[in-house]
């Protein structure tokens, strides 16, 4: 047998425990869990949670997660008591805005495969009989939502892993993490050092301590959040529940848990009692040397139980009892301010340090998904990838900016002010903002750009400049009337910023789009062995490509353009792009120091003008000597020159689907290139157009977007990108793999659909029907202003054909569309080759 790994795991709650369960089931025995508190009770989030597992969320991903750690915590048994209560979850609308938010939860709900129902008032109060039905509008049911006993969870998931091998050490505090050659040999508390091939910090709220004992920004701070227990209510006296002998905090429950989100508030039972959260209060950030030093360890006394502030729970007490009046006279039995922890974009935090090889994190993890998380980074350890998709959770999906500490506070305390908010999916931020704003940002504010934000970057949708275009659109042109919750934050003026480039010219702003330079002597056997395309091509050479993790998921799809012998400019996804390059880039060079590769992100430094339409070639060609006829450049080739003095580097690339160009230069450089440009294209009658129009169009062209359409758990061919996928190239990661999903083909397939009555919007993740069932979901959505009908892409069964018909769910009412072929503009490249 092959020896164990040595694995250290940073935490022993709710998230740790499972973790060292999900190590040793897959045959790992050399774990050891070390905590700073006393175990089983360690005084961390685990310890005071009140332990609901809602599982309807926007992320499919997190949906997941919930839901495998409900089933889990349902399996762990003694006694007869499970550490699982399924109880159903309950969310109530008090308001219109709110009855329709929970319509499109139940989308998504269906979507991601959970049965849950909208229902009336009279069911709502049914199920929840303490709710004064006149209050509510109706709910959101769903049946296999429940409680988890947090603490008894943590007890047998350690007395599994022990009897399989693992070690759990309590009043071990980390002081140092042991490291040679870049990677991780150790753990250190007080004068031990426990030997670790892996380490993985689950420490929850002080993650960010932890994560400093090697240098790594772990980007979430502890906030408070109040509960408080009530005295017991009549209507509970004598309840099953109630009657019950009871191990922890999730048995002692029959009535459903219960989420009035319009006033930040939630509710379940303990017996004769109910506890309630309230998110209902000011953000109150807690500094470690804030938390009480509280010596013995007990239920009611530990680090993160911070003192109840009263004058918060007024206001929120008093909704409460409008809702659920039998609090009416009831007094507070327990009452304080647990700590959680908060990140920039409210999502988890899981990954590998990219300095430290063999570092791994889990931090703010809730116990909602905490077994979910911990099957996925045991799989990430034991496997080389988890099975589920982990773009939204992954540590280096942010920003350097983004792991500031002023930037981190600001926006956590956002989150937890809007965790229940309704939130549109295009609603930016309020602030920060301008955090980062491309050279062009000055000229966009005189064109009266509406602006949304994205990692930071402020992007244009569309410039009020281009209003008076909307009356001047032929008729079948003219966008129809939107219903309001696709009407926000969009605009007719995307409308005539399409138009305009189908038919005439316009200029976007693509610098917000990561780009990376990757050089020396290693570059090329580098991004050989990470791509799916031959790269040894002729300087001046573009290539779009996939790179795939070791089962053949598409990991990410880049543009990769060869700017000399061994310097390559790689259009990019994000910083998991970046993370994942430079961490092979330095496996190959401790391999062989001769085949260094250079990886940088050059965003910061470089900009981007997309200049797009038939007429792109008259506006740039008139600024350059460079030879812009397809003789000179053609589609898919790059060139370095210069625009009226300017260098420049022009790629001929159009992800609109028409003539155009990347032009590229550097920043400093920028807002002159814009000023030429615009200037040149005056009289050809140049716009500058938004993303709103660029969505549009985009689809239209069948154009995929990486995270929105396909991930690592979609194979290239089933997402419609196997022309990417070089049959004859050999030795890149996932090789093995794509060939044989080539020759077995998947059961599902992203297609392309358009709505039947040409004007109903969807906005994606809704789900998708065929004769009442279920069959696949909206990944990407727009209305598609060229072929004048809303657009979307789904993944569906693969034997359904085009023609098809299909109903998508969309806030309740179904939509019908039809399944057709795709691209639906240009189909045969003539225009993007013209």
């Amino acid at each position: 047998m092959m020896k164990s790994p040595r694995v250290v795991i940073i935490g022993a709650g709710i998230v740790g425990a499972n973790l060292a369960d999900e190590l040793t089931q897959r045959g790992w025995r050399d774990i050891t869990v070390l905590d700073k508190g006393p175990i089983p009770l360690t005084g961390g989030s685990t310890s005071h949670a009140p332990g609901l597992v809602f599982q309807t969320n926007a992320s499919k991903t997190m949906t997941e997660f919930a839901a495998y750690t409900g089933a889990k915590l349902a399996s762990l048994v003694r006694g007869g008591e499970s550490a699982f209560n399924q109880v159903g979850g309950l969310e109530v609308a008090t308001t219109a805005a709110r009855m329709e938010e929970l319509k499109r939860r139940q989308g998504w709900a269906t979507s991601w495969g959970l049965e849950a129902r909208v229902v009336d008032a009279a069911e709502a109060k049914a199920l929840h009989p303490l709710i004064d039905e006149d209050q509510v509008l109706g709910a959101l049911h769903i049946p296999s939502d429940g409680l988890a006993s947090s603490v008894f969870a943590v007890e047998l998931l350690r007395e599994r892993a022990e009897s399989r091998g693992a070690v759990f050490i309590g009043s071990a505090p980390v002081t140092g993490i042991e490291r040679n050659a870049g990677r991780v040999t150790g753990v250190r508390s007080g004068d031990t050092v426990f030997p670790a091939d892996f380490v993985v910090s689950a420490a929850g709220f002080w993650g960010p301590a932890v994560g400093d004992l090697i240098g790594m920004k772990v980007p979430l701070i502890p906030l408070a959040h109040q509960y408080i227990t009530t005295s017991p209510l009549a209507p509970l006296r004598g309840s099953a529940a109630a009657a019950r002998k009871v191990h922890g905090t999730g048995n002692s429950a029959d009535l459903p848990i219960l989420r009035h989100q319009d006033e930040d508030l939630y509710f379940r039972e303990h017996g004769e009692r109910l506890g309630i959260g309230s998110y209902a209060h000011r953000a109150i950030p807690v500094g470690y040397d804030e938390m009480p030093n509280t010596g013995e360890i007990t239920e009611h006394n530990m680090p993160s139980r911070m003192e109840f502030t009263g004058a918060d729970f007024e206001g929120p007490w008093k909704n409460c009892q409008l809702l659920l009046p039998s609090l009416q006279g009831a007094t507070f039995e327990d009452a304080f301010n647990g700590i959680f922890s908060f990140t920039p974009d409210g999502g988890s935090l899981v990954g590998e340090s990219r300095d430290l090889r063999g570092f791994f994190i889990a931090e703010a993890v809730w116990v909602t998904h905490s077994a979910g998380v911990a099957k996925a980074v045991a799989q990430l350890l034991v496997d080389g990838r988890s099975e589920t998709d982990l773009r939204e959770l992954d540590v280096a999906r942010f920003e350097e900016v983004q792991l500031q500490p002023d930037y981190v506070l600001e926006t956590s305390q956002h989150n937890f002010d809007e965790i229940y908010d309704i939130r549109h999916p295009l609603e930016p931020r309020t602030s920060p903002r301008n955090v980062r704003v491309s050279p062009f940002h000055q000229r966009q504010v005189e064109l009266g750009a509406f602006f949304l934000e994205t990692a930071g970057w402020e992007r244009p949708h569309w410039y009020e400049a281009n209003a008076d275009l909307v009356a001047q659109l032929p008729q079948d042109w003219q966008p129809p009337a939107r219903d309001p919750w696709s009407a926000k934050f969009e605009s007719p003026i995307s409308a005539a910023e399409a138009h305009a480039t189908r038919t005439n010219v316009a200029m976007y702003d693509m610098t917000a789009l990561k780009r990376l330079e990757v050089s020396g002597p290693g570059a090329l056997e580098l991004l050989q062995k990470l791509t799916t395309s031959g790269l040894d091509k002729s300087i001046g050479s573009v290539t779009y490509t996939l790179m795939l993790d070791e089962s053949g998921g598409v990991k990410s799809d880049l543009t990769v353009a060869r700017i000399d012998q061994d310097l390559f400019q790689l259009g990019a996804n994000g910083g998991l792009d970046l993370d994942y390059i430079l961490k092979h880039a330095a496996d190959q060079s401790a391999a062989d120091p001769a085949l260094w590769a250079q990886v940088r992100d050059t965003t910061a430094e470089t900009c981007c003008i997309g200049v797009w339409g038939p007429r792109a070639r008259d506006l740039v060609a008139q600024l350059t000597a460079q030879d812009l006829t397809n003789d000179g450049l053609k589609y898919f080739r790059a060139a370095s020159t210069s625009i009226a003095g300017i260098p420049v580097r022009l790629m001929r690339l159009s992800y609109v689907g028409e003539l155009g160009w990347e032009i590229y230069t550097t920043a400093d450089l920028g807002l002159r290139l814009w000023d030429t440009l615009w200037e040149a294209g005056q009289e050809l009658g140049v716009i500058a157009a938004g993303r709103g129009a660029f969505n549009s169009l985009r689809l239209e062209k069948g154009y995929r977007s990486w995270g929105s359409d396909m991930d690592t758990e979609h194979d290239p061919f089933a997402a419609g990108v196997g022309f990417a996928v070089r049959a004859a190239k050999e030795g890149y990661i996932g090789k093995d793999a794509v060939e044989q999903r080539r020759n077995n083909p998947a059961t599902r397939r992203l297609r392309c659909l358009t709505v039947d009555d040409g004007t109903s919007m969807v906005m994606g993740k809704e789900p998708v029907f065929v004769n009442g069932e279920n069959v696949g979901y909206v990944t990407s959505a727009a209305f598609g202003h060229t072929v004048h009908k809303p657009i979307a892409y789904a993944w569906l069964p693969a034997a359904m054909e085009e023609g098809e018909k299909v109903k998508i769910n969309y806030f309740g009412t179904m939509v019908e569309a039809s399944i057709v072929s795709e691209p639906m503009v240009d189909p045969g490249m003539v225009v993007i080759r013209a």
